[in-house]
Parts: structure tokens; C-alpha cells; sequence
């Protein structure tokens, strides 16, 4: 760690193993776990907590203050989790006085160029693609995939498992383990492959699929939908989890396909 051509300063607190090339900067009030890497050119500002066998490549800037002007300069943080890759000129935000904290999770991966805004809050195992851009106050869950240059609105939230493609304006809540395209966004079947992928089952993959026929195929509203879905359809944790995703959106869900 003692790389001479790099500046930490003498209040951060960088495990010993940590691993930090030429050129990068490290503010005060940061922490870095075992066994990471930071690469040249990189700048860690205030507020930053980075786990273990994190690696942040060329020109990332991690943890500068919000891009929003109610921001009153409030301690807040940024969290990046244990294993997560954060690739070349990734800018991560830190919260506001809203939720306190931007959370990246663990064994993330966010490519070159990507935008996470101020508390967003991402969960584990995604993989955010070329270009992607979160704006503020965004919830993201599990294993989400976002293609190359999606861009999601603010106070949105995604579902785990999700796959949205490349190019997509996400204005609309995505609910769990769909696939989202079109202009605008709308639902295209369900994330059989990434789901499959997991260990998802047959029966269960399918079960998914019954519920989103209901509530994308059959012309309810979503309020019809959601009643027969807990009518029909045994309790699970999927079953639950789409439930109590569609009851607490707030922006409401993205449209199905056969919607006008």
C-alpha cells in the first residue's frame, strides 16, 4: 500500500493488504477493506466505506458530493460492498439528508462510464452494463441486469432479477423477474434465462410466468390482477414478492405489451 506517487490522507483507514497504485486520491473519512485494489487516477472523497476485494479501476470517483441542490452538506456516505468491480471512470454519489447512503452491493458489477446517483440503493449480483445511469432515490434489488445505456428516473424502483435491455428510459417501476423493453418500456416476458441460470426450477419458472399472464395478458387492471394472483395462485416467495412489489409502487408499474 505505501505506493509513494499516491495521496491517502492520514485519517482514512486502508487495511494493510489493500492495494493502491500511482496517482490515485484518498480523502479523509474513508475506509477500505482487506485485499482491494484502487487503481491509478482514482479519487475516493469523504464518506466512502468500501469492503473487501473491492476493485476500482482508472478514473472512478467514489463518494463526491450529490448533484443535487438541496444537498446541504450533511455526513453521509457511500457503501460499496465486498467483491463488487467497479470499472474505469464510474461515479458513484453519496446520500442526502433523503436516506443518508448510496449502497452498491456485493459482488456487483458496475462498468466503464455507469452513473449511480445519490441514495440510490442497489442489492447484490448486478451487473450494470456500458453507460448505464441511475438517478436519485433509486431502488434496485438482486441480480438485476441492466443493458448498456439504460437510464432510470428518479424514485424509481427495479425488481431482483430483472433484465432491462440496452438503450431502455425506465420512467415506470420494473417489477421482479421480467424482461423489459420497447419504447416506452414495457413488459416482454419473463428473465427465463438469468433465472435458469440461478436454479431457478422448471415449476417455478413457470409459476412466475402464470403470474405475469394475469396480470399483463388477461386485460385487468392492476388492481383486479393483484386480487386474483392472491385468489389463484399459492403463496410463495416469488408470489409475495411481485405482490408486494406492485402494492408499494409508487410510480406505478411499466405497461405490458398489449397495453395502448
Amino acid at each position: 500500500m505505501n505506493q509513494p506517487l499516491a495521496y491517502v490522507h492520514p485519517g482514512a483507514k486502508i487495511a494493510k493488504n489493500v492495494v493502491i497504485e500511482p496517482f490515485t486520491t484518498i480523502h479523509n473519512n474513508v475506509e477500505i477493506g482487506e485485499g482491494s485494489w484502487i487503481g491509478s487516477n482514482v479519487t475516493i472523497m469523504e464518506g466512502a466505506r468500501i469492503g473487501k476485494n473491492v476493485s476500482i479501476f482508472p478514473g472512478a470517483v467514489i463518494s463526491a458530493v450529490p448533484q443535487d441542490k438541496k444537498f446541504n452538506d450533511e455526513e453521509t456516505v457511500t457503501i460499496i460492498g465486498d467483491n463488487t468491480t467497479i470499472r474505469e471512470c464510474v461515479t458513484i454519489n453519496r446520500g442526502t439528508s433523503d436516506r443518508m447512503k448510496t449502497v452498491i452491493g456485493k459482488n456487483c458489477w458496475i462498468m466503464a462510464y455507469c452513473h449511480i446517483a445519490h441514495d440510490c440503493i442497489v442489492g447484490d449480483n448486478c451487473i450494470f452494463s456500458n453507460n448505464s445511469t441511475l438517478a436519485g432515490h433509486i431502488t434496485v434489488g438482486d441480480h438485476v441486469v441492466l443493458a448498456g445505456m439504460t437510464a432510470i428516473q428518479q424514485f424509481c424502483m427495479v425488481g431482483s432479477h430483472a433484465f432491462i435491455t440496452g438503450g431502455s428510459l425506465v420512467r415506470k417501476d420494473v417489477p421482479p423477474f421480467v424482461k423489459a423493453a420497447r419504447e416506452p418500456l414495457s413488459y416482454v416476458g419473463i428473465n427465463s434465462i438469468g433465472l435458469r441460470r440461478r436454479g431457478f426450477s422448471t415449476e417455478k419458472i413457470r409459476e412466475v410466468q402464470d403470474i405475469y399472464r394475469i396480470l399483463y395478458q388477461k386485460n385487468y387492471n392492476n388492481s383486479q390482477a393483484v386480487t386474483i394472483i392472491e385468489a389463484e395462485m399459492e403463496a410463495t416467495p416469488e408470489r409475495d414478492d411481485i405482490l408486494e412489489f406492485i402494492k408499494n409502487s409508487q410510480r406505478g408499474i411499466m405497461k405490458g405489451y398489449f397495453s395502448n
